[in-house]
């Protein structure tokens, strides 16, 4: 039996409807994405199926007693409503007086009724560590006799559990928290209220990586139906089991993962093509028909006529794709080979190490990724190495020609009260794009602003329009380093994926700090992950190549062997890395090897330069591990043939045999060359 279902549903603002003759069935234990660009009317689907606003036509059958619950976008509005409930609070009869509405309370607002005992128990037993006297345990003894009756346990833990994965300070002001922060408590909220439907907008924004895959494994288990929109594409395909994707006002549903949805909405979309370009032709033929002279007008079929008026009504309604955004760089003149160098860099903030005895060296073409979780240090780095902050200790070296487009993480070069287009280009009517001038009202069309959305106030965009604009902003001008601070929050998938096309093309320097882990994977060629008490750890590839070296290096440390070489985990690439940084990736301390550390730690090691016979090896290398793979290739391409196995019985045991050689063979030499390379 079906929870709930929409029976032509319509919702429109403006002159466009946001969706119409809308159809949907949700059952229970479902997991269904919801997909379309950024304002197609997503989130009022959700508004409309949690109850919150009406449609404009057709009807939403919820099944008796249903239960939804929905993650609140606006962070604005949970913020007066949580300061209405602070200014209802009192003291009750020795229980804590709640001067504001705690971080602990909104999320036990989630449980119901049940909330409340739930966070009066919290605030109790905080009472009793803090002051332990007779009233105060008293009553803490009253209200975990009545969790004891209500089974309240489970929930109590429940809620402890939430805040913990998502990092939340459980006793702080609501009011206090930044938007960021709101939103995880709401998504904390929502999680514990055990739902029958849960729908979830853009979950995973202002999530670190960690956070998200814990979310990820959290809703595996739900067992109610669950509705979300994200553009993360990992977190889509990893719990997504039916795709509904919302598209020029059409809802359709495509059963199954989102991969099988990629390969039948092409197939879709070529049908729809050819479909077009057939009503586009008759439609010609029939008008050239209408436009014949006087005596074919006298004789013709009326009912030919009025067929060609239906052939126009239907093309007149017919709403094509959105068009795509049109995004490119203005390219600059190259930089220097160096770009950035850290010496020993340390940064803290109020005695907590954020960045510890970091050294690295940024040249030209590099592309490196930064992850860690929300707070570790990330955006400071970047500040750092950009000359917005000075280090505590250490030296930051910039090379020469460089010219920076940085995407703020905080969106804080907008001005909300100046208009669309003056924010692009300080006024002008004109952007300059590789030598070639163009307005700026084209300009912004390439970036879905139409005319009316580009004389608007910035105040009025909504997230994903804001992220689109700093877009504008940031290649309206010539670059040869790309500095991108979450530049994927909010973005459309389509989008995301034009993104990472024009960076990828990009002949320039790239730093990105990014929570999409498919993102990582296809931009950056090393990573920086952040490992906590200011240790700062390069590993080579992206976020999979990561987790595989990061594995690897644990377990080393378990095992005692922290002081290895560590190859794997430094970030060894064409051109890159000091001696000082490869030594460091391996440390269990950076303060161990600046202040003098004890016998088991890692010794710095100093590199020389190559000597004439490693150079004549570098330079033969790269032909070396030609030939290796070419003869990999062959053979496989020989033990795969129908042929192969009537062979001699020795020719096939030496083919596999040297299969299995090869590829090691393969590894050393391209871990050789890589170590040259570093020291060249």
């Amino acid at each position: 039996m079906p929870l709930l279902t929409l029976d032509n549903v319509s919702l429109a603002f403006g002159h466009l409807p946001l969706f119409e003759a809308a159809n949907l069935q949700i059952d229970a234990g479902e997991r269904i994405a919801l997909i379309g660009r950024n304002g197609s009317g997503k989130s009022s689907l959700l508004k409309v199926i949690s109850g919150e606003m009406p449609p404009d036509g057709g009807t939403v059958w919820r099944a008796p007693a249903v239960r939804v619950a929905r993650l609140d976008q606006d962070v604005s509005a949970s913020a007066r409503s949580a300061t209405a409930r602070s200014r209802q609070s009192s003291k009750s009869d020795g229980g804590p007086l709640v001067g504001t509405w705690t971080v602990f309370e909104e999320i036990s607002d989630g449980l119901g009724e049940l909330g409340a005992l739930v966070a009066d128990y919290h605030h109790a037993a905080v009472r009793v560590a803090e002051e332990a006297d007779e009233k105060a345990l008293e009553h803490l003894a009253s209200v975990q006799h009545q969790l004891e009756e209500r089974d309240g346990w489970r929930l109590e833990q429940k809620v402890e559990l939430v805040i913990s994965r998502l990092g939340l300070p459980a006793d702080r002001p609501v009011g206090e928290l930044s938007g960021g922060w709101r939103r995880r408590a709401l998504l904390g909220k929502a999680l514990v209220s055990e739902p029958d439907i849960l729908l979830l907008d853009e979950p995973t924004n202002h999530l670190d990586i960690d956070a998200i895959r814990w979310l990820e494994e959290y809703l595996a288990s739900f067992t109610g139906a669950l509705l979300f929109v994200t553009h993360d594409r990992a977190f889509l395909s990893a719990l997504a089991t039916r795709i509904v994707e919302l598209d020029r006002g059409t809802l359709s549903s495509w059963p199954g993962r989102y991969e099988s949805y990629l390969e039948k909405k092409a197939e879709a979309l070529e049908n729809e093509a050819r479909d077009l370009a057939r009503l586009d032709k008759k439609l010609a033929q029939e008008e050239a028909w209408l436009r014949q002279g006087i005596k074919a007008r006298r004789t013709r079929n009326e009912g030919r006529v009025k067929a060609l008026m239906n052939l126009r009504a239907e093309r007149a309604a017919y709403r094509a794709q959105s068009g795509n955004v049109r995004l490119g760089l203005d390219s600059s003149a190259t930089s220097g080979k160096l770009v950035f160098e850290a010496d020993r860099i340390s940064k803290s903030f109020g005695g907590v190490p954020v960045i510890r005895e970091f050294s690295i060296r940024v040249h030209r073409g590099d592309r490196i990724g930064l992850i860690g979780p929300n707070g570790s240090g990330k955006s400071t780095l970047l500040r750092l190495l950009l000359g917005e902050l000075e280090p505590d200790r250490g030296t930051i070296r910039h090379g020469a020609r460089l010219q920076v487009a940085y995407f703020d993480q905080q969106r804080e070069q907008l001005d909300p009260e100046a208009t669309v287009a003056d924010s692009v280009n300080e006024g002008n009517t004109t952007v300059v794009i590789n030598g070639e001038p163009r307005h700026i009202i084209g300009y912004l069309a390439d970036f879905l602003f139409p005319r009316e959305r580009a004389v608007s106030r910035v105040k009025s965009l909504s997230g994903g329009e804001r992220n689109r604009l700093l877009l504008a902003r940031l290649f309206a001008k010539p670059a040869n380093v790309l500095v991108l601070d979450e530049p994927t929050n909010d973005l459309d998938i389509e989008t995301l994926e034009l993104l990472e096309e024009l960076i990828a093309d990009f002949n320039g320097t790239v730093l990105l700090v990014s929570h999409d882990r498919v993102f990582l994977d296809r931009i950056v060629t090393s990573t920086l992950a952040f490992e906590g008490d200011g240790q700062v750890v390069e590993y080579v590839g992206g976020w999979q190549d990561y987790l595989r070296q990061a594995g690897t290096r644990l377990a080393r440390r378990s095992l005692g062997e922290g002081g290895g070489s560590g190859s794997e985990a430094r970030g060894s690439r064409s051109g890159t890395r000091d001696s000082e940084r490869g030594a460091r990736s391996d440390a269990g301390t950076e303060e161990g090897a600046a202040q003098g550390s004890p016998a088991s730690a890692p010794r710095v090691l100093e590199r020389k330069k190559l000597s004439y016979n490693e150079q004549r090896e570098l330079e033969a290398l790269p032909q070396k591990i030609e030939a290796l793979e070419a003869e990999q290739d062959r053979l496989r391409q020989e033990s795969e043939s129908a042929e192969f196995y009537k062979e001699s019985a020795e020719h096939i045991k030496t083919v596999l045999a040297r299969l299995e050689e090869i590829g090691p063979e393969i590894e050393s030499a391209i871990a050789r060359w890589m170590e040259l390379e570093e020291r060249k």
